[in-house]
């Protein structure tokens, strides 16, 4: 049972809601796009959430979520950057209940289950009927698998070089919301890439504040993220500004797309964010910044609940 906890504990189940936001807002625009002539009249005959491909969409994407978690909790691990000064609640190779070799064997067998779902999910998409996009496709989910484990796994850790806020923008937000989009529509206008921006910013944000809790800890171990280059004072800069960028983004796509009242209701979950940017503002103890973590990312969630909920209601009253 100790041993189940420590892999529930390393897959991190919080995280995971945060990791389909960006999926649900790809499918549920490329199922009922607004970008269709017959929009207002008609729905697809399968809608995003009765779609094969929104659940191996799904499935994929946290399989590559607890990848990244695993590969985490082992890069960190056997570097030494979790220890007892960490802030955060201790993880798996820390606490000495999961071994390396068990954690390396966890990570390759969880990029090869990644792997064959997201092989699956080309299939569903393409079929025989586009050899190129079936390609290009799984190039991007190698990629996709090589950035989960080299964010802390390796000497050439991309997150102890301050670039793994780059990376979950990318990953977290274009690719999840503009790669699922095309996967429905096999194309992607220039509009989609607001709300993608929106998602990216808000998982950035989660990053920034874990990173923002770890500051010390990173710094003493030699993981030079992003806050550790800006320092405190900056990095709360920097996360005001992706809030307000991801704000700012969702607002344009709604007015661009004329969209209707009932999409209002999206905006709601905006009112907690606002909260956190003041609680943000007021924070001098780095253990302060954990329960933001959850507090954003939940948030997010909700987002695309509530926007995935609009659309649905847009389309059938």
């Amino acid at each position: 049972m100790q041993k189940l906890k420590a892999w529930i504990t390393a897959a991190r189940l919080r995280t995971l809601p945060l990791s389909i936001a960006g999926i649900l807002i790809g499918s549920v625009l490329g199922s009922y796009s607004k970008f269709q002539l017959d929009y207002l009249n008609q729905k697809l005959e399968t809608p995003f959430y009765s779609s094969p491909i929104f659940w191996m969409a799904i499935i994929t994407t946290l399989g590559l979520q607890v990848l990244s978690n695993f590969a985490n909790d082992y890069g960190d691990g056997v570097k030494g950057t979790d220890n007892e000064d960490r802030i955060g609640p201790m993880r798996a190779l820390q606490s000495g209940i999961i071994t390396d070799s068990q954690m390396k064997i966890a990570i390759i067998i969880t990029s090869i289950l990644t792997m064959l779902s997201a092989i699956y999910l080309i299939y569903l998409s393409f079929k025989n009927t586009n050899i190129g996009y079936s390609l290009f496709f799984f190039v991007l989910g190698v990629i996709a698998i090589i950035a989960a484990i080299k964010y802390t796994v390796g000497t050439s850790a991309y997150g102890y070089k301050g670039l793994g806020d780059v990376f979950v923008f990318i990953f977290f937000g274009l690719v999840s919301v503009l790669g699922c989009y095309f996967l429905f529509q096999k194309e992607v206008p220039i509009i989609i890439t607001a709300p993608a921006i929106t998602i990216g910013c808000l998982s950035t944000a989660v990053l920034n504040l874990n990173n923002m809790r770890d500051l010390h800890n990173d710094a003493k171990a030699g993981k030079n993220t992003l806050v550790v280059q800006l320092g405190r004072h900056k990095a709360k800069l920097y996360h005001y500004s992706l809030l307000i960028i991801a704000m700012v983004s969702f607002l344009i796509f709604y007015i661009v797309t004329g969209s209707k009242l009932i999409e209002l209701i999206t905006f709601l979950a905006f009112i907690p964010l606002l909260k956190h940017l003041w609680t943000v503002y007021k924070i001098e103890e780095p253990i302060q910044f954990d329960p933001e973590l959850k507090k954003v990312a939940l948030s997010t969630f909700l987002l695309a609940i509530l926007f995935s909920l609009s659309q649905i209601l847009t389309v059938t009253l």
